[in-house]
């Protein structure tokens, strides 16, 4: 018997592929793509190489949509744009999505039971199960999967981190007036529109934020700001 047959059944298996909507071909890639390292500490054996892959196929995945979402968009932009969709935490929210800590592979003495190992694991899982995907089915199933979570999902990212705070704090430190945020244009039909937000603190204009929502782009007017400020 192989060594991962000895540990994964046809049930979880089962899950899994409904959970991500993908059906592997060769079930060893989902094996290996969640068993934890204290199962084995074999490169193959364990989910830690294609958590690297994973990583990677995520990365250029989510650059490119970024490069169509944002076509006027720098690299600045894109670049913390992308930070906050493959940062570990809002990863790990992918992992809880798709209940991949269910059917991990780990020994007893590793406490899921703590917050912060079982946020760690989700990542890892994800990101394993992505590079599973690729190397089963290649770019384009990974990327259907990558799309139906991080990219449809997007918004929750970005709007985490909480960029109009920081700059009204920043405009409290240097003794600024506060910023005022002003809807300059809505373009795009009914069911995809673009909201233009630009920032003003007392008489200075900053650049403008877009996104698919008022709050998206007020955060992104934010972020520009700040950038701005302190540059």
């Amino acid at each position: 018997m192989s060594f991962f047959g000895s540990f994964f059944n046809s049930k979880a298996s089962t899950e899994i592929e409904k959970e991500c909507g993908y059906c592997f071909k060769d079930k060893t890639y989902l094996d290996q793509a969640f068993s934890h390292r204290s199962i084995s500490t074999k490169p193959r054996e364990n989910y830690e190489r294609l958590e690297f892959l994973g990583d990677a196929v995520i990365d250029i995945v989510v650059s490119r949509e970024l490069m169509r979402e944002f076509p006027e968009g720098d690299e600045g932009i894109l670049t913390q744009k992308r930070s906050a969709l493959v940062q570990k935490s809002f990863l790990s929210s992918m992992g809880k999505l798709l209940n991949l800590i269910d059917h991990i592979k780990i020994e007893p003495n590793v406490d899921l039971a703590q917050d912060k190992i079982a946020l760690k694991q989700a990542a890892n899982l994800y990101e394993a199960l992505i590079g599973a995907i690729y190397l089963d089915g290649g770019l384009k199933s990974a990327k259907k999967v990558i799309l139906n979570t991080i990219w449809a999902h997007k918004e929750h990212a970005w709007e985490s981190v909480n960029f109009k705070g920081k700059l009204i704090e920043l405009c409290h430190t240097k003794q600024m007036d506060n910023p005022k945020f002003l809807v300059s244009n809505v373009s795009g039909p009914e069911h995809k529109k673009l909201f233009e937000v630009k920032v003003k603190i007392g008489n200075d204009l900053y650049p403008s934020g877009i996104g698919s929502s008022k709050k998206t782009a007020e955060q992104q007017a934010a972020q520009l700001a700040i950038d701005s400020i302190n540059s």
